[in-house]
């Protein structure tokens, strides 16, 4: 567990916890850190869920003993990490919270109060001095909620980072970032899972961190990051602009009496025997459909496969279908597998879904199912995984040419992105509810 002699560790682990936000399985539990920073003044950075606040304020008394925390730094409110903040005020009394001014709005939504006798509002490039260290925060709106920050420990070039950098899993004494492959699959299914949608706000971030000189990253969630950092500032780099993270192919699908299984494994089969390396399955039905996005996002290639259901498509495929785009799914080479029995549409709706996202290529072969496998069906198969393969993109039918980039315009309270010629008149961010005038253009 991570400790210096001046940051100590006061975090807790839930190991009750099945579903985290309510629809993420986290089989191996969640971490809610939290961090205390000794200095001439005493700094506790972040509380923990509700539930975990005896634990919390142990944790920080056996360090402490009798000496009360100067401040309170809260960067992040969603509730498990702001859930003990009216215990804590209320078992230190002297502590001030240092906090962005619309975390201070939220604290009156959650507790009734928003402590304005004991505010102390930051916002971005401004700091706290403790001592022999001074803290800088950074904002960081939309990653993931809109009065995000960020703090900095200029003396020993720490970056406490809020939710970013974070992942699924409670800590055990031996978590590190050394398990590179289980770090990057965790942190890869909770980045699209939780930051995904705000690509934009997260590449805004990395630009402001870019100037620090970073010697270790503390999350709230996972473990801290020591070692060879760039190496996850440059996946957060490629999530945040949704290119693909390595060459291959995720395959999505359900199927009702398992014909379009059978297809979709030969598929598979065949791309493996004519040499693609990285091929995932999932049955959108049984599986952890966060794990199948994650995939999607990783690989540079998708296929979806579903039956034509009332209509329209199999539900879980439309559920996927819909976590993909919200997420901003693009950058990607995209094929489709269908079955109908009488009136087969799969495919044209499961297009038509995508229609909103940007950078994709169609694959020019659909394997159309009519109820069970047939020779077509084989000869289809073969050719589409032919054309997945194909190295030299020109080479690749239905290219679509990228459009004209638009201008942005950037809400300066949350960080909300609108894209377009102009911003409209009357416009009203969405997030914040702010109007027009608190946007400004964004250099491109």
């Amino acid at each position: 567990m991570f400790n210096t002699t001046n940051i100590k560790y006061i975090g807790v682990n839930d190991h009750k916890i099945d579903l985290f936000e309510g629809q993420y399985p986290v089989p191996e539990g969640m971490a809610y850190n939290s961090y205390l920073i000794l200095d001439e003044k005493i700094a506790v950075v972040d509380s923990v869920e509700a539930s975990f606040s005896d634990q919390w304020l142990g944790n920080i008394r056996s360090i402490l003993g009798d000496r009360s925390p100067d401040y309170l730094i809260v960067q992040h409110m969603e509730p498990d990490h702001s859930g003990s903040i009216r215990t804590f005020m209320d078992a230190f009394p002297l502590t001030k919270i240092v906090a962005s001014s619309m975390a201070f709005n939220m604290m009156q939504n959650f507790f009734g109060t928003d402590f304005c006798d004991r505010q102390i509002v930051v916002g971005d490039k401004d700091s706290l001095s403790l001592g022999a260290r001074t803290l800088l925060f950074t904002t960081a709106p939309m990653v993931h909620w809109p009065e995000v920050i960020m703090t900095y420990d200029d003396k020993d070039k720490i970056l406490f980072s809020a939710d970013a950098f974070g992942k699924f899993g409670a800590l055990t004494d031996s978590s590190t970032e050394a398990d590179k492959e289980n770090w990057t699959c965790e942190a890869r299914k909770y980045y699209f899972g939780i930051v995904g949608k705000y690509g934009a706000q997260v590449q805004t971030l990395l630009g402001k961190l870019s100037g620090l000189d970073i010697k270790c990253i503390c999350p709230l969630h996972g473990p801290q990051l020591t070692e060879n950092l760039s190496y996850y500032l440059n996946l957060y780099d490629t999530w945040s602009s949704y290119k693909a993270e390595e060459e291959g192919i995720t395959i999505a699908y359900t199927s009702v009496y398992g014909n379009t299984k059978k297809a979709v494994e030969l598929l598979a089969d065949t791309l493996r025997r004519k040499g693609c390396q990285n091929v995932t399955i999932y049955d959108l039905a049984r599986c952890d459909m966060f794990e199948a996005v994650e995939d999607a996002f990783r690989y540079d290639k998708l296929i979806l496969a579903t039956t034509t259901y009332n209509g329209e498509i199999f539900p879980f495929m439309a559920h996927f279908i819909h976590h993909l785009v919200e997420r901003n799914y693009s950058n990607r080479k995209v094929a489709f597998m269908e079955n109908g029995s009488w009136a087969p549409v799969a495919a044209r709706t499961m297009k038509e879904m995508l229609a909103c996202s940007e950078k994709i290529t169609y694959s020019s072969t659909v394997v159309r199912i009519k109820s069970a496998i047939d020779e077509e069906n084989i000869s289809q198969i073969e050719t589409l995984a032919e054309e997945l393969l194909i190295d030299d993109p020109a080479e690749t039918p239905e290219v679509i040419i990228d459009e004209p980039k638009k201008k942005q315009f950037v809400c300066k309270v949350c960080g909300y992105v609108y894209e377009g010629e102009e911003l409209p008149e009357g416009f009203t961010c969405p997030l914040c509810k702010r109007s027009a005038e608190d946007f400004e253009e964004r250099e491109m």
